[in-house]
């Protein structure tokens, strides 16, 4: 560890205008307070690169709870590691305590109690009891100085921090250079950065195709050599990654690359057999839709993401379009699962429900009536978006898009009868019911 390099407001690109308004307010807050804050991690990268970011994430000196005194709207969350969130309306702000990796000397003494709870004012965080499968290590469970949590972090280019006190850029581990280079490098040696964390192996690849960078050769060898690891990560993080990848808008590159790395091979055997054509088609399709967009939009689901890679794919397209009989006999349906990705039940049955959507959505000759009664369906809005990146019928989708935007949802005049024909039959005044008034009296003689 040495020097950082700091680099001031006029030579570099990075305007506090492109940062998230609330972000700002966080970061401004803190340092009012005394505390160092500084932008962290891939915001500040791709606001270096000209790309809008997805997150903007706050580290800071301030320990968890010292934040959550400043914010009222903040609430504290993880225990293997606290964290602050800090919400505006649908929106929040994560804050972490800046943090450092101990050596493997403390880790082995702090293996004793780390069963118990620290306090709230405790310098170690709370750790996470894993999945069984996840025999990792976490030696980054203590709070530490900027300096310290530079280098606990991935890659280099995930290292930069922009300092909203004096507007500067500070690089740690050399972060701006490999930006220039359009590398990723890994912060410290591969080898050792990947067993401790073997999911780290997917993010370089993804991260990579998603700036159209290159791979560092260290990272590529240490990929070759210990990518069975991989299988000691816990299965939900590792669909929750390709979750993130295949709504990133790079999937295709992405699973390109996974495949001639044989990343896919120890996650599912299966996968790494079928990359091919059918699924790079596939892909492309999904991520032609998605970059078509600035965010991804809320139809853009699991099913849909997980439809995408499975439908290519022979035997688990089978499964998914033709389920096994579930007979009295079995307690529970049979789990589709894909190698050591956990696929939920709820997620293949909507996308058997998405698929099945397809062939109605494709009848020019459908009634108005049927056609309204369709898009009240729970899984319209999937299966048109299905339609629309799978289906190559453009013209199917922009008939239905005019139909939703036009259609108020109540029948419109001349479209009461069952099959849409005019009903011409006069309607009859209802009476209403009550008390009959007496009539009225004769006025006396």
């Amino acid at each position: 560890m040495g020097e950082p390099l700091i680099v001031p407001r006029a030579e570099h690109v990075l305007s506090r205008k492109l940062v998230d308004p609330e972000a700002l307010k966080v970061l401004y807050r803190l340092n009012q307070a005394s505390y160092t804050a500084y932008l962290v991690g891939g915001s500040v990268r791709d606001l270096l690169l000209g790309r809008k970011p997805k997150d903007f994430d706050i580290g800071t000196s301030a320990h968890p709870y010292e934040v959550k005194k400043l914010f009222r709207n903040c609430w504290i969350i993880g225990r293997r590691f606290r964290l602050a969130h800090v919400r505006f309306g649908d929106k929040t702000v994560e804050v972490a305590t800046f943090r450092r990796q101990v050596s493997a000397e403390e880790a082995a003494a702090a293996d004793a109690p780390l069963q118990t709870l620290a306090p709230p004012d405790s310098d170690v965080a709370v750790p996470e009891l894993d999945d069984a499968r996840d025999r990792l290590i976490h030696r980054d469970n203590t709070f530490g100085t900027p300096e310290q949590d530079a280098f606990r972090r991935d890659f280099t280019i995930n290292a930069l921090f922009y300092d909203i006190a004096s507007f500067s850029i500070i690089d740690y581990t050399g972060g701006l250079e490999d930006l220039r280079a359009r590398v990723v490098r890994c912060i410290g040696v591969p080898e050792e950065r990947f067993q401790e964390d073997p999911v780290r192996m997917l993010r370089a690849v993804a991260m990579a195709a998603r700036l159209n960078f290159t791979i560092d050769p260290p990272i590529e060898a240490a990929i070759a050599e210990h990518r069975g690891d991989i299988a000691r990560s816990a299965p939900a993080r590792l669909i929750e990654e390709f979750y993130k990848l295949l709504r990133s808008g790079s999937a295709e590159r992405a699973f390109r690359m996974m495949a001639d790395h044989k990343l896919l091979e120890p996650i599912s055997e299966e996968l790494q057999t079928h990359a091919g054509e059918a699924l790079w088609r596939s892909l492309a399709a999904l991520d032609t839709y998605r970059n078509r967009l600035e965010s991804a939009p809320d139809a853009l689901t699991n099913p849909i993401l997980l439809g995408s890679l499975l439908m290519p794919i022979g035997p688990a397209a089978k499964a998914v379009t033709n389920p096994p009989r579930w007979t009295e006999d079995m307690k529970k349906e049979p789990r589709i699962s894909l190698g050591l990705l956990p696929l939920a039940r709820r997620d293949i049955e909507r996308l058997r429900q998405i698929l099945g959507l397809q062939r109605r959505l494709l009848d020019a000759k459908m009634a108005p009536r049927a056609r309204r009664a369709l898009t009240h369906k729970g899984t319209f809005r999937e299966a048109l978006t299905w339609l629309e990146i799978h289906g190559q019928a453009p013209e199917a989708v922009a008939e239905w898009q005019a139909f939703v935007t036009t259609s108020s949802g109540a029948p419109a005049e001349g479209e009461a009868g069952a099959e849409g024909e005019r009903d011409d039959r006069p309607r009859r005044r209802r009476r209403r019911r009550g008390r009959r008034r007496p009539p009225p009296s004769s006025p006396p003689q």
